[in-house]
């Protein structure tokens, strides 16, 4: 599984960037992306994704739908 940024509710702070262990989430569009292929959740190091621990906007990073 991946986590997925609604970009509606992106307001491009940049902190989920410099968090994500594996360097999956890009800037994209004046907005940020989570690419899946790359993205575990940050699973098995974290209890929680990393980028969910410091977005500020609540729902604007979800998990991806299957």
């Amino acid at each position: 599984m991946a986590m997925f940024i609604v970009s509606d509710l992106c307001t491009s702070c940049g902190d989920c960037e410099p968090v994500c262990p594996t360097g999956a989430i890009i800037p994209k569009k004046g907005v940020f992306f989570i690419k899946p292929e790359v993205c575990t959740e940050c699973e098995p190091d974290h209890d929680v994704p990393q980028c969910l621990s410091v977005c500020m906007e609540d729902g604007c990073i979800i998990p991806a739908e299957a």
